[in-house]
């Protein structure tokens, strides 16, 4: 094994912080073994805090189902955050994301491919089950099996076995070290980490995702259709508060779920609610200037485009994709649709992701970029000669994953007719956007990656061939072989290097016109104490209180 840059498990401990380690166990970890000490429940210095009460907040963006292993919904997921426990879960110290001990105890890796984990005990479900070491492997099994085809199945494709030591000890043996896993095992975002009650899966079959059970420290009370979901205390929770009690303080959660933007920030401003869950770009000045709203926020791992069906004509032709690339003009699309809250993207890896985001992508024009006489040259080399006619699709409420709709489409539609290209804009409600668009029946569409924390996360379900989010149908083989061989390089130089190839290969193919990488915030009224931003469009109430 080389140097720590090139040590699997000392990468490993250095992404689930180091400010967890002793020198002891960092010493052991650059040896050859690294263990984690548990993170959360530690005795705190008694604080005031109010317990008791209601959170109302509005929910603008879509929540699919509160299944985690199912859900492609960060709306879901944010919710998720309050019913479910992650093997990890995501922190923040206001400079740099970590990855911490959460139902699991201790982490231990004899070697780079064998997890040894030691789980939290006497943790229960909601409906009274304890969470053991049986219960984390039967999670384990349900995502990777193909019969379950859970859309996150692809986190855990090179894991070999899972094995129980005992009522609360594992051991979980990969094929072949893998960088992504800290991210894959949390429990929001990385979702291969967020653990169900199996009995409650059993129970409630295909509609579980409409009676979640976890053991987070918020228990599902109901789901009313475009109506609302509350949530309601956990009286059993093990993670504490800062007066020693148990958390949460909160009674109860109840989130709107309000389709209207602006119905919901005239709800905040008239004291009507506690809070959003997103600040549309067009409120975030009306929001900064209220002495009774504080605001959240900043750029996160995330980016926009615009995505053709590389499978239906006329985008099978990469010419004609390629134009369209070329032809979309940036600047005004992120002042007039993102109000300057956005900066040009020329690949899918954004700043957060500071080891593997190329800065000079843009600026070197190597990548795509504003250019209508390369576009139109690129428009007479396309099979589909003369005027085209195209179907944009787009939600109309804001969407809440970047995709800024008919303000989008009708900026670019313009700049696309000076190519010949006649773009018809579709306005669908979101279960229908949804389904054409999970099904491959459309040509154009609009759509953001949001709340990625890691380069993988942000290409391999998307780009690559056959993967559950590659809705437009792109496949490069070469491009496959590098993102796939990243995946498991733990050297950081080596692993940025095929990343910048795979983003040549697809800026290059061009199944979608990269647009923007985007700030995301979210609004509470003052009156809200606790809340911890993670810059990962994570919404945990854990803590907050009134």
């Amino acid at each position: 094994m080389g140097g720590r840059g090139e040590n699997h498990i000392a990468r490993l401990a250095d992404a689930i912080g180091a400010e967890l380690l002793t020198r002891r166990q960092l010493l052991a970890g650059a040896a050859g073994a690294a263990a984690v000490g548990l993170g959360g429940g530690r005795p705190a210095r008694a604080q005031s805090v109010k317990r008791g009460g209601q959170l109302r907040i509005a929910w603008i963006d879509t929540v699919d189902t509160l299944d985690p292993h199912f859900t492609s919904s960060l709306g879901a997921i944010k919710i998720h955050d309050n019913i479910y426990n992650g093997i990890l879960k995501v922190e923040y110290d206001g400079k740099r994301v970590s990855f911490v001990p959460d139902l699991m105890e201790k982490w231990d890796m004899p070697n780079p491919v064998t997890h040894l984990l030691t789980l939290r005990r006497g943790v229960k479900f909601h409906d009274g089950e304890e969470c053991t070491a049986e219960t984390v492997k039967w999670n384990q099994e349900r995502l990777r099996d193909p019969n379950v085809k859970s859309p996150h199945g692809w986190k855990l494709a090179d894991l070999d076995k899972v094995e129980v030591q005992d009522k609360y000890r594992l051991r979980i043996t990969f094929k072949r070290p893998y960088q992504f896993l800290p991210v894959a095992w949390t429990g929001s975002t990385g979702r291969a980490g967020t653990i169900v009650s199996p009995k409650a899966v059993a129970k409630h079959g295909r509609a579980y995702g409409r009676n979640p059970v976890g053991t987070g420290p918020f228990r599902f009370a109901q789901w009313v259709e475009n109506d609302r979901i509350v949530l309601e205390r956990n009286p059993d929770y093990w993670e504490r508060g800062t007066d020693g009690k148990p958390l949460p303080y909160l009674d109860r959660v109840t989130i709107l779920l309000i389709r209207e933007s602006s119905t919901a920030v005239g709800a905040l401003m008239a004291g009507e609610i506690d809070g959003l869950n997103l600040i549309p770009f067009q409120f975030l000045p009306m929001m900064d200037k209220n002495p009774n709203v504080q605001v959240f926020g900043g750029v996160e791992g995330n980016y926009t485009f615009i995505g053709m069906n590389n499978r239906r004509p006329p985008f099978d032709d990469k010419a004609l994709r390629q134009a369209v690339a070329f032809a979309v003009d940036r600047g005004p699309i992120i002042q007039q649709a993102y109000f300057g809250g956005a900066i040009p993207a020329c690949s899918a890896i954004s700043p957060p992701m500071s080891d593997f985001y190329n800065a000079d992508q843009c600026s070197s024009r190597r990548a795509q970029h504003f250019d209508l006489d390369k576009a139109k040259a690129l428009r007479a080399e396309s099979k589909y000669k003369g005027d085209v006619d195209v179907e944009w699709m787009v939600v109309g409420q804001y969407t809440g994953s970047g995709g800024v709709g008919p303000r989008m489409a009708e900026l670019v539609q313009p700049m696309l007719a000076k190519i010949g290209i006649k773009v018809r804009i579709q306005l669908y409600e979101q279960a229908t956007w949804h389904k054409k668009r999970n099904t491959g029946d459309f040509q154009m569409y609009d759509e953001g990656w949001v709340a990625d924390l890691d380069p993988d996360e942000t290409i391999y379900p998307e780009w690559v061939t056959g993967k559950p989010w590659n809705f437009v149908g792109y496949s490069n083989k070469e491009f496959d072989r590098l993102v796939a061989e990243a995946q498991f390089e733990p050297n950081v130089a080596k692993r940025k290097a095929l990343y910048d190839k795979a983003d040549t290969l697809l800026a290059a193919d061009a199944p979608c016109a990269f647009i923007g990488h985007f700030k995301v915030f979210k609004a509470l009224s003052k009156k809200v104490h606790g809340f911890k931003y993670i810059p990962a469009d994570s919404m945990r109430f854990h803590a907050v209180h009134l």
